[in-house]
């Protein structure tokens, strides 16, 4: 009999990448992680490559909470051929591009709490048409949001970083900055503390770009120009936002004692102190969404890809920030 329990809901990723094995790790060690039931989304085949554990076939997500101490329940995504773990493949990218639509649709119906996507290979889906930068945008697309809207937020137990500007050269960043951009993406940051973290007075503190912030204007104007206006304007809103500050002595322990979430102008920006603060532990959560959507921070790892190497850790924290996301969104709509 399937209950009312609406479970996490997780895509595989590439069946050919380490989604399957990490996943099948969060389920030998839910105790040891604390995890919520939850429900994979993939290739049952994947699985059963990289991990002996029990699986548990589903066809309705409601059956997840009765069938999860049984094994890892699995909504089965038909794929025209196995892959083989190392060796990403067309077929592969189809299933997983099927395994997100599927669990972000579950999400956006309310059949599932929050969904949790896999590390999917961007340079495989090109190669079946996927026209996105990423797994970001495409949720964001699927959930009728302006991508401009929405931020990348990278999470970790004592640091949160969300980039204005992502998967783009680095000599096209300046370009692609604006006032009107670098505003958007603090306001989602702020209201996402808000709505998924549950932190009623999020403090932002914003990055400049060039050394020192541009040193008053002689290192460069953006800060002036560009990031500067963007802040004025959220502190005209009531948020309490501080910069731009030099990036380079933002990320000490002493400094994050005074923001929430630091806003970083490019991509490596964010990414770099994050992770080498929290390699094994970094969740991407996306903000700006009507529904929870979390990963792990990391890529598909093709080239340990079967070999028991894997490290569950990042994956359990996605899952069970996804969790605990999921309850703050529920109580601030009470």
């Amino acid at each position: 009999m399937a209950s009312s329990y609406r479970p996490l809901a997780v895509s595989l990723g590439d069946p050919a990448g380490i989604g399957p094995e990490v996943v099948g790790k969060c389920w030998d060690h839910r105790a040891r992680f604390d995890l919520p039931p939850f429900v994979a989304i993939g290739d049952p085949r994947s699985l059963a490559a990289v991990w002996d554990g029990p699986i548990a076939t589903i066809d309705d997500p409601r059956e997840a909470d009765a069938a999860f101490d049984v094994g890892l329940p699995i909504l089965p995504i038909a794929s025209v051929a196995a892959d083989i773990p190392g060796h990403p493949s067309v077929a592969g990218a189809h299933c997983s591009l099927d395994a997100l639509e599927l669990a972000v649709g579950l999400a956006r119906s309310g059949s599932a709490s929050a969904v949790v996507t896999g590390p999917v290979s961007k340079h495989q889906l090109y190669a079946i048409g996927f026209t996105h930068p990423g797994q970001t945008e495409f949720v964001a697309e699927r959930c009728g949001v302006s991508p401009t809207n929405v931020a990348m937020m990278l999470a970790g137990p004592t640091l949160r970083t969300v980039p204005v500007t992502t998967h783009i050269p680095l000599a096209e960043v300046i370009g692609a900055l604006s006032p009107a951009l670098i505003e958007a993406r603090g306001r989602a940051a702020l209201r996402g503390l808000q709505r998924s973290f549950g932190i009623a007075d999020p403090r932002l503190a914003v990055a400049g770009i060039n050394p020192h912030a541009g040193e008053g204007g002689s290192l460069g104007r953006e800060e002036i120009e560009l990031i500067m206006p963007a802040i004025e304007a959220l502190r005209a809103e009531g948020w309490r936002v501080t910069g731009p500050h030099p990036a380079d002595t933002m990320f000490h322990a002493a400094a994050r004692a005074n923001y929430d979430v630091a806003l970083c102008m490019y991509h490596d920006q964010a990414l770099i102190p994050l992770k080498a603060l929290h390699f094994e532990e970094g969740v991407n959560i996306t903000l700006g969404l009507p529904i929870v959507r979390t990963a792990p921070d990391h890529g598909t790892a093709f080239d340990i890809a079967g070999q028991d190497q894997a490290d569950p850790r990042a994956m359990a924290a996605a899952i069970r920030l996804a969790a605990e996301s999921a309850v703050h969104r529920a109580a601030v709509a009470a």
